[in-house]
């Protein structure tokens, strides 16, 4: 075939994404180039995220671009992806799962538990608000916006104490200097589909979808396809302070999920077992509503503070 196009974001790790799913068609011998393509969320930096919440802002225009036909396929993190794909798009590869686990990064400090009262933590996500209040409420927590060396180089700069970010991120780029803690589930339950690398193509596209196939990974397509069934059904996407990660275990996946209020006060946990990954995340989101999980983000989204999480 002619020439493949890859559509992506133009941050550093999302080209770093890019080019590693390159490299692999290229040793398939296909040619290949990389489209950078700027989307919403890229555009809107002197904003916090907590007060944009636009669905897609970091895939709308990718996927314009791939409905024109101007690419073949995009390279996504998974997270950023709405639980359901816009008509005419497909997911032709779930990849080999980085670490889902998010990470604590600081200059001075070796884990949460040592920060001193009213340290001033980094992070514009909702989920990992919510738990880091829940676990230390005198942290002081303050927005952090941009990609990751951006937010690696605030922490240098010495504008927070610490900072979480995604290990899969961090690894990925080399820059785990400062990782100082790797968080579990228990104490920080990552978003759906962290660390998982998606390939989106347009539906029906089966020569792409053949070219492709040797990047799915069934293990990883079960467990994040659990983690975004569970986002599903709680109706929340990748824009609320809800946690997911499924992970194999003697044969079975293991769900562990939680939702919370932002300010700490409320978190709901649930955790479980199944074969069918589907019905296991439908079934953990039910049970995390009919906790109360209705009411807290009923009252997130009346707050307006819902927004999409970047790594």
């Amino acid at each position: 075939m002619s020439k493949v196009r890859i559509g992506s974001r133009g941050s550093q790790l999302a080209l770093w994404q890019a080019n590693h799913v390159a490299v692999l068609l290229r040793g398939r011998g296909l040619e290949v180039e990389i489209e950078i393509i700027h989307t919403t969320g890229d555009k809107i930096t002197d904003v916090p995220l907590a007060k944009v919440g636009t669905k897609g802002m970091f895939t709308k225009e990718i996927e314009e671009a791939l409905a024109e036909g101007r690419i073949d396929l995009a390279v996504h993190s998974l997270k950023d992806l709405p639980t359901e794909l816009v008509a005419g798009f497909e997911l032709a590869a779930i990849m080999n799962r980085e670490d889902p686990r998010d990470a604590f990064c600081s200059r001075h400090f070796a884990s949460i538990d040592e920060l001193p009262q009213g340290a001033r933590m980094g992070t514009s996500s909702l989920r990992r608000q919510a738990q880091l209040r829940a676990l230390r409420g005198d942290l002081r927590i303050h927005p952090l916006r941009g990609n990751v060396d951006t937010r690696l180089r605030k922490l240098e700069d010495g504008e927070y104490d610490a900072i979480i970010l995604a290990l899969a991120g961090v690894k990925r780029l080399g820059k785990t200097e400062r990782v100082r803690q790797i968080l579990t589930a228990e104490v920080m339950c990552p978003a759906a589909g962290q660390g998982a690398m998606a390939v989106e193509i347009r539906a029906g596209d089966t020569k792409m979808c053949e070219h492709l196939a040797f990047l799915d990974d069934a293990p990883s397509r079960a467990a994040t396809t659990c983690e975004r069934a569970l986002l599903n059904r709680m109706g929340g996407g990748c824009q609320v302070p809800i946690g997911a990660f499924a992970e194999m275990r003697a044969g079975r996946l293991h769900l562990n999920s939680v939702v919370a209020d932002p300010d700490g006060t409320r978190v709901l946990r649930d955790s479980r077992d199944g074969d069918d990954p589907v019905r296991l995340g439908s079934d953990a989101g039910e049970a995390l509503l009919r906790q109360g999980g209705d009411k807290i983000l009923e009252t997130v989204y009346g707050r307006g503070l819902a927004a999409p999480e970047q790594p």
